[in-house]
């Protein structure tokens, strides 16, 4: 008896128990799985947040900003710069990383399904990217070439190269300094002009194009990831900068030259030039236009974290370029500072003391008055000297330019390997420091190169190659191999400089202001405002879509006149060459044909722009063509009426999870009610919800139609393919749509 008591002690309440304990552990699981998914999103949010502080110190904060910078007057470039970096370098920005954590597909696709006859700004960015990484591979080659002489001692940059037969031309090396020397006929073997050709190509940078673009494959076949050896080799570029600029502070003149370059002069401003190369380098130093910040999948982060890492990833740019800048501008002005007679005088005292301990005979002694005379006396002096004492006074002389330089020393591209071999130098075990420099330089560009190789190969992999990843990688190493090595010759660095200085900037610009008419006019920044509001809970800061719509593409605008001014004027633009007869650089112009390859590549570059709506439009054509021969007009068969597309509605069920945070069981519960009906749940914009539930909902998320142009853009893209175009909104449910949908067309059918 008492057994059948504690049994029905246990029957009793048994059901009702069975089926509270079920829901409270399906409650239970979804808050732990809730509070898991919120571990995991914070801990993938930091990770992503340093990713892409680290992209932000690419190489062109260390190479690219510091030659602009001492190009066009120091303390102007860089107020200039800060001016547009705010103005749209980070508004731009942080509407791409909005993008790119709404809708989570390739930079191809997001254009094909915001605005799809604009849908060709995606391949244009594909092929910027082609032509950045193209020139972006020889700077890891010269950075493997200062890496592999690193290992010499003394460094090879600290003197003049020995050579067998001297000759009067080998005193071109007394008169500039070694670093700049070594620059131009060691690493470079430069010619005196572009118009010189792909004649011939230099034999150790071709060996270090194949280096790099093999050690991409392998890195690309094998999957590798490479975000947290960027961030470490990122911070730790940081910190041996940081070394780099505290010895550098010791230097002779180091305090005027960064009194110089903080000066600002007004007069510089009327340069449309400069202007042009400030705009442009916020474009390039952010990644904008190349898709690189779009294809960085990453979690959702939350709206209030967007313009915090777009102005974080903006001030670290800033601060490395300033950092590097700070240090080339110190080199500057100490190569300036023991120039000329102080170069004469050191060399004087430096061969009268190996004279003294016996390195030296007492021929190669100075004559007595030589420091009264003229630093090219001392030359021509040397000049007059046997071979064999010609050979070890010029290999024992300082590292400083005999003749007096009037203008600056170095304006091209090569600066910054030049002034950082000379700092390296100056510290105990400078190969040491030279190796650890080159090594994290070469590693921080293979690192940027991936980033935008990226923009190459995923919206391919995505469409195309999606089967074949691998074959995908050895094509494009191939032909990134095959089209580096006009780089590779003995005008290569003219070439490279006529890449990064005149076409990158012009289609980069043109693409950027496609991509802010296609958002901001187009597709409609209000309307953009109101579903990323619904998406992320909160509205945007509406001065991002006032900058948008009334400050950014006026700016791009002015900016691409400018560089079609430039490139279009009577007097062509110049780029910097290395004389070696006179040993200086020199400012040459670009002939005819090289203007016309700028424009025939800028073309070709931006010919998917307007290639894309003519073959939508081809397609188009086809479509109705095939309707009409498919179902033919007859008497009695009624007009079809015209379907209004009303503006995509936000996802409930997202919307839903995402409210969880804030209360969690009653948006769990109504979330589980949408996932358990399995794979035939009716959609809920679809679903039987009472009336009141429906309109409230509908007024919510509905949005405003914005221009008959875009709706007509819409409609037309909408009957483009047999398959539901669908908006951007509702993309990652049209899976569960498709099940309704067919059926309702087989009842119709029936019908």
């Amino acid at each position: 008896m008492e057994s059948f008591e504690e049994i029905a002690d246990e029957e009793v309440p048994k059901e009702p128990r069975i089926y509270v304990s079920q829901s409270l552990r399906r409650l239970t699981r979804e808050i732990l799985a809730t509070k898991t998914q919120n571990c995991f999103t914070q801990t993938k949010r930091t990770e992503i947040t340093m990713i892409q502080i680290a992209f932000s110190i690419g190489l062109d904060s260390i190479w690219r900003f510091p030659y602009l910078c001492h190009r066009n007057g120091g303390g102007s470039f860089i107020l200039v710069y800060f001016f547009m970096l705010l103005l749209f370098g980070i508004p731009l920005l942080y509407i791409e990383m909005i993008m790119e954590q709404w809708l989570r597909v390739d930079n191809v696709r997001i254009w094909k399904q915001l605005v799809p006859w604009l849908g060709g700004i995606g391949y244009a960015s594909i092929m910027v990217c082609i032509l950045v990484s193209l020139y972006n591979s020889v700077i890891i080659v010269w950075s493997l070439s200062y890496l592999s002489h690193s290992f010499d001692h003394p460094l090879p940059w600290n003197e003049c190269p020995l050579v067998k037969n001297i000759n009067v031309t080998d005193l071109s090396c007394l008169r500039t300094v070694s670093h700049q020397y070594f620059w131009y006929h060691t690493t470079l073997s430069a010619s005196g002009h572009i118009e010189e050709g792909v004649k011939a190509l230099v034999l150790h940078l071709t060996l270090g194009i194949f280096a790099a673009w093999f050690l991409l494959f392998l890195i690309m076949i094998t999957g590798l990831k490479v975000s947290i050896p960027m961030l470490i080799f990122s911070v730790f570029l940081l910190y041996i900068l940081l070394c780099l600029f505290i010895r550098s502070l010791f230097l002779e003149g180091a305090i005027a030259s960064l009194r110089r370059m903080v000066t600002i002069e007004l007069s510089a401003w009327a340069s449309l030039d400069l202007w042009r190369q400030a705009g442009s380098h916020v474009l390039y130093s952010l990644g904008l236009g190349m898709g690189t910040i779009i294809n960085l999948s990453s979690c959702k982060t939350g709206g209030s974290n967007y313009a915090q890492v777009a102005s974080l990833m903006a001030l670290v740019n800033l601060v490395t370029s300033l950092l590097a800048t700070s240090i080339i501008f110190i080199v500057l002005g100490f190569w300036a500072a023991t120039s000329g007679h102080a170069c004469v005088e050191k060399g004087v005292s430096k061969l009268m003391k190996l004279i003294d301990d016996g390195v030296l005979p007492q021929d190669a002694k100075p004559p007595e008055n030589i420091l009264l005379q003229p630093p090219l006396d001392y030359l021509d002096w040397i000049s007059n000297l046997p071979r064999h004492l010609q050979d070890q006074v010029i290999r024992f002389s300082p590292s400083c330019s005999i003749k007096a330089q009037k203008e600056k020393f170095m304006e091209g591209p090569g600066l910054a390997f030049a002034a950082f071999s000379q700092v390296v130098s100056l510290f105990p075990a400078s190969s040491l420091w030279a190796i650890l420099f080159f090594l994290t330089l070469a590693v921080t560009e293979l690192s940027t190169l991936i980033r935008i190789l990226e923009g190459i190969v995923v919206p391919f992999q995505n469409s195309i190659f999606r089967n074949y990843p691998q074959l995908l990688s050895a094509v494009v190493c191939l032909g990134g191999f095959l089209g580096s090595f006009v780089f590779t010759s003995r005008p290569g660095s003219y070439i490279m400089s006529l890449f990064d200085d005149r076409l990158v900037p012009l289609t980069l610009i043109t693409i950027v202001a496609f991509q802010n008419v296609a958002l901001a006019w187009i597709y409609g920044a209000k309307r953009f405002r109101e579903e990323i509001s619904s998406e992320l809970g909160h509205f945007l800061w509406s001065f991002f879509t006032f900058l948008l719509c009334y400050m950014t593409l006026p700016g791009l605008l002015a900016l691409l006149i400018i560089c079609l001014i430039q490139l279009y004027q009577r007097v062509p633009p110049y780029y910097i060459a290395w004389n070696s007869s006179v040993t200086q650089e020199v400012k040459q112009p670009y002939p005819q044909n090289t203007l016309g390859w700028v424009t025939f590549l800028s073309i070709l570059t931006l010919l998917p722009i307007p290639v894309h709506p003519l073959y939508q439009w081809w397609h188009l054509q086809d479509h109705i063509a095939s309707e009409r021969f498919e179902k033919p007009l007859s008497k009695k068969m009624p007009l079809a009426p015209i379907k209004h597309f009303a503006w995509p509605k936000h996802r409930l069920v997202k919307s839903n999870f995402k409210m969880q945070e804030g209360n969690s069981e009653s948006s769990l519960k109504a979330f589980s009610l949408t996932l358990d009906k399995g794979p035939d749940v009716v959609p809920l914009r679809q679903s039987n919800l009472p009336s009141s539930v429906t309109s409230q909902d509908s007024s919510w998320l509905s949005l405003p139609r914005i221009s008959s142009l875009t709706s007509m853009l819409s409609i037309r893209s909408a009957s483009l393919v047999p398959s539901r175009q669908v908006s951007p909104i509702s993309t990652e449910i049209d899976n569960s749509d498709k099940h309704g949908e067919t059926k309702e067309n087989h009842k119709k059918s029936v019908q």
